[in-house]
């Protein structure tokens, strides 16, 4: 129900992801009225792989999370989050309210055993194809062991879904000097040094583009600016780009000539291919799609909830997190 198109996106895509996976079983949670005339025939072409589960309130894009938690307790995105808690859904894959989704997710969830705090975990372009990024957002202040542990997670979540074995991670850093950097990154620098992650080391902002790291791990208050700071940048570019090339009848004429390049370079940074944050470090799986994303932007964070559904991802990542030597430490 969540997002800025609600049941007009977030059904046609599911419909499509079930029609490309015949082992996947989709809950359409809402409010029937408004879910059945968007599903149509469809609601019985699927037989049980397709169930609607009613729920009667909607958690707003501008409400507090905490209001969400007290006063919407059968909202869609509660009742989604509940099905998971009860093995009834193996994701949650949402739209709606960040906060709003996290707050519930991490109350009925809980975290993983030896995880302190969930974390957002996204995929960001690169030039071999893209980064994993986190935190960006939900936690403003971590400790050195927090950032350990998203390393931790980081790295299991790539591996899931870029079929690696030993995804690299490094440490978000001013510089990759080891001398560089304030108290908490370099205890961060230490643990993960000890660990036995693929850890390679201290990375500047430009090696989140480059390809030469897999996991990008720093705390929710730099990753949220990192990660704001490339979608001004990108908005910024192609408002300028068309600008340009439609400022006189020549340049239009030169955008003509040059459009297979620009298509192709649109294609390569389509962010809807990445769409789908993984909220990493609860014991379910609890996927948040853009609020704007279309209908193959949300069919891709479906995606990604599945992925991470067959994997595991949260028992994998309590089996990597009891195998760190600073674990058995304890």
């Amino acid at each position: 129900m969540g997002g800025d198109h609600g049941p007009s996106v977030t059904v046609p895509a599911a419909l499509s992801v079930l029609r490309a996976e015949s082992g996947l079983h989709v809950i359409l949670v809402g409010q029937r009225e408004l879910l059945v005339p968007v599903i149509g025939k469809s609601l019985g072409a699927f037989g049980d792989r397709l169930i609607l589960q009613e729920a009667t309130q909607v958690v707003t894009m501008d409400e507090r999370p905490q209001d969400a938690l007290r006063k919407k307790k059968d909202s869609s995105m509660r009742v989604a989050i509940d099905l998971v808690k009860a093995n009834a859904a193996d994701a949650c894959v949402s739209a709606g309210n960040t906060g709003a989704l996290m707050a519930t997710a991490r109350f009925v969830l809980k975290t993983v055993p030896g995880i302190d705090r969930p974390a957002i975990l996204a995929r960001i372009p690169s030039k071999t194809g893209h980064t994993h990024m986190l935190d960006l957002g939900a936690n403003a202040d971590c400790t050195a062991e927090q950032l350990f542990q998203f390393a931790v997670m980081g790295s299991v979540v790539a591996a899931d879904m870029n079929g690696v074995d030993r995804p690299r991670v490094g440490l978000l850093n001013i510089g990759e000097e080891e001398v560089k950097g304030n108290e908490v990154v370099q205890q961060a620098s230490s643990l993960l040094g000890q660990s036995t992650l693929n850890y390679i080391g201290f990375v500047e902002g430009t090696d989140i583009f480059t390809g030469a790291v897999d996991v990008v791990v720093t705390d929710g208050f730099t990753g949220n600016i990192a990660l704001k700071t490339m979608e001004g940048v990108a908005a910024m570019l192609v408002g300028t780009l068309r600008t340009e090339y439609t400022r006189n009848p020549l340049r239009r004429l030169g955008a003509l000539v040059s459009w297979p390049v620009l298509k192709a370079v649109r294609q390569r940074f389509d962010t809807r291919t990445l769409n789908g944050a993984s909220m990493v470090g609860l014991t379910g799986v609890v996927i948040k799609s853009h609020g704007g994303a279309d209908e193959v932007a949300f069919a891709n964070a479906i995606r990604v909830g599945l992925v991470e559904a067959r994997k595991g991802a949260p028992t994998e990542i309590s089996q990597l997190l009891a195998a760190q030597p600073s674990q058995k430490k304890h």
